[in-house]
């Protein structure tokens, strides 16, 4: 007898990484795209590594020039710029570089400045740079390993502006789900991230965010999907094939209680792509047909 596929396990979600009291493993990327102070503020502190891609060095620097009258830039001081270094001012270069920042160019042009920022996280990690790694328990054979422990990676930028660019950070994401266990991308009126397949529970801090969310399928053509706990939640719909066409009238009734649709349905007559239905118990939905429904008119 073969066994029941195992159930989903359930992924647990949450934004604490935008809570600067909380201790987090947050590793933030600043791409080349406006933030506002208070947002900057936020992820930064909530975040133990910084990096700019290319661009958003000029943005961080812009930003922090003159912040309530006050130069504030030596406050956030990022560990890394890094990419083709096409867009960074040479202003901007020369004053990191003075603050001792790490400033890397990489002209693989296989790569965008996203891409290389993320390969340099992945390394520090490898290289305890920036992370703390414990030791793993001794082997049999006495010898000493290191997990790597990763970042919740935050994504600052990426959602609006050119359209290219936010195709490929929702790309991006897509593909970091298999290598990645948390990614957000987050803006002033956003924060996104990837719900693989399985059961996903998100708690939502209602102090930081509105009432709005929406569920956007990426990367497939079809999905089943169902949810609690939304003011209008979605069900999955019931498959028309192999339905008789008799017993359509009863499925749309159903979904529409409250209304006189199954007395109008039931006085009416039926087509199936574009072909009057004489005998509707005749006739079984194979799916992807087109049903009209002919209803009775009254009147001279």
């Amino acid at each position: 007898m073969a066994a029941a596929a195992a159930p989903y396990a359930l992924t647990p979600w949450e934004v604490s990484f935008l809570d600067p009291l909380r201790e987090h493993r947050n590793a933030l990327i600043i791409l080349n795209q406006p933030f506002s102070f208070p947002l900057l503020d936020r992820v930064w502190h909530a975040s133990r590594w910084h990096a700019c891609a290319d661009g958003g060095a000029n943005r961080l620097h812009d930003l922090l020039i003159s912040q309530d009258g006050k130069d504030k830039r030596h406050l956030y001081t990022p560990d890394l710029i890094k990419g083709d270094l096409d867009s960074i001012r040479d202003d901007v270069r020369a004053y990191y570089a003075s603050q001792g920042v790490r400033i890397v160019r990489d002209e693989d042009q296989d790569s965008t400045d996203l891409m290389k920022c993320i390969g340099a996280l992945v390394e520090d990690e490898k290289t305890e740079r920036h992370v703390e790694v414990p030791k793993c328990q001794y082997h049999r054979s006495h010898s000493t390993a290191h997990a790597t422990q990763q970042n919740t990676i935050v994504l600052l930028g990426g959602l609006s502006g050119r359209l290219d660019q936010t195709v490929h950070t929702l790309s991006l994401v897509h593909k970091l789900r298999k290598s990645r266990r948390r990614t957000f991308v987050i803006t002033d009126d956003n924060v996104a991230w990837l719900l693989d397949t399985g059961e996903h529970r998100i708690h939502v801090d209602h102090e930081l965010f509105g009432p709005t969310c929406g569920l956007l399928p990426v990367g497939i053509d079809s999905t089943i999907l169902t949810t609690t706990g939304l003011r209008w939640n979605l069900r999955p719909a019931a498959s028309l094939e192999g339905l008789p066409l008799s017993a359509l009238a009863d499925v749309l009734a159903a979904r529409h209680p409250g209304t006189r649709l199954g007395e109008v349905l039931a006085q009416s007559q039926w087509a199936v792509d574009e072909e009057m239905v004489e005998d509707p118990a005749r006739v079984v939905l194979k799916g992807g047909e087109e049903v009209a429904v002919i209803c009775p008119v009254s009147g001279g």
